[in-house]
């Protein structure tokens, strides 16, 4: 397959490979849902196995791509919307970065590049009232960020990304992903995602805002 794709670099066309990856406890979940035989189980060895042989296998095509998503804990609808903002501006050279917020009971994002621990900021699920919103809904937001600790923070940070976007993007990078978690990803993560994106959209640095928590499981 490799062959295929320097074949068509080499022919100028502007070529994008995107890699989709899951964890061992999930493809084995997986597969004993849809009741398939992997195809790498040639020998009867079994689903763990077959699944250790194909990483081996795609060890190479990983390594190639472009973009590598880990779709462990991403519903259809949250990988469909990965991909969209991935490449739908086919025509722009720009590198495209992504901000995930997440929730650290449930696992660090394992396509992350930058991971920001956020869990020393005031939590809003000890407020009755604000526990059952997210940090999308604006009392959640206003408790998050009206207070010195959560600005100075986002200035660091604002300052940090300024300097490292441009420094990544002339690397050749074309992803660069940024993970935000907190305890649960449905409050405070959330609601500096949705701020940041805002803060560097004004430094001209599109950014699309995801959340992988934030309807809790």
């Amino acid at each position: 397959m490799l062959t295929h794709v320097n074949d068509l670099k080499a022919a100028g066309h502007r070529v994008s490979m995107l890699y989709l990856e899951a964890s061992t406890q999930m493809l084995v979940k997986r597969y004993e849902a849809t009741r398939r035989r992997h195809p790498f189980d040639t020998d009867g060895s079994g689903v763990l196995e077959a699944i250790e042989r194909e990483r081996v296998a795609l060890e190479e095509v990983k390594g190639a791509a472009d973009l590598v998503v880990d779709t462990s804990e991403l519903n259809v609808h949250q990988l469909k919307d990965r991909i969209v903002s991935a490449f739908s501006e086919t025509g722009s050279t720009s590198m495209q970065v992504s901000v995930e917020s997440f929730g650290y009971k449930h696992g660090i994002p394992l396509d992350a590049d930058i991971v920001m621990d956020v869990r020393f900021l005031p939590n809003p699920h000890w407020d009755e009232q604000l526990r059952p919103l997210t940090g999308r809904d604006e009392p959640v937001s206003e408790f998050v960020l009206n207070n010195e600790v959560t600005q100075r923070f986002l200035s660091h940070l604002e300052a940090l990304l300024l300097d490292v976007i441009p420094s990544c993007q002339s690397e050749g990078r074309n992803y660069l992903t940024i993970a935000i978690g907190c305890t649960g990803g449905r409050h405070r993560s959330v609601a500096i995602v949705e701020h940041l994106v805002g803060r560097l959209g004004d430094h001209e640095v599109k950014a699309v805002a995801s959340h992988r928590d934030v309807d809790g499981r």
